[in-house]
């Protein structure tokens, strides 16, 4: 018989102890939108998918037009940088035969530790359910 089963049989008492993108651990459980499974033999990857980019604000372009025009001091405006996270982190779940990924979007430079903070904690999880 398998590990895996659906996601009306597990445990809905367990409280869940973290929380990654939509797969959730609890004490001896396993859940995600493909399925539930026992923790014991999880294996969990994470990619960090993320960069930090640098761009002039659009309110820094606005002024240094608007200071053209009246003073060409107002072309320093330009020299203005903001840095802003993009892309994702990848946090895939195996075991057995359920194979489940799921994309966090990087809100902004603390995602990426966050995300590994968590899938550190689950992994400290599944080793004490094994």
């Amino acid at each position: 018989m398998s590990d895996m089963v659906s996601s009306s049989n597990a445990p809905a008492a367990e409280q869940p102890l973290v929380v990654i993108g939509d797969v959730t651990v609890t004490e001896h459980w396993l859940v995600t939108p493909s399925g539930s499974t026992a923790l014991s033999g999880t294996e969990i990857f994470v990619t960090d998918f993320t960069r930090v980019e640098s761009k002039t604000p659009t309110w820094a372009i606005v002024l240094a037009i608007l200071g053209f025009f009246f003073l060409f001091l107002g072309l320093l405006f330009l020299l203005v940088r903001e840095q802003v996270a993009t892309g994702y982190v990848q946090v895939t779940v195996r075991n057995g035969t359920l194979l489940h990924t799921t994309n966090i979007p990087a809100a902004n430079s603390a995602t990426a530790p966050d995300v590994f903070g968590r899938v550190q904690y689950a992994r400290h999880i599944i080793a004490q359910a094994s």
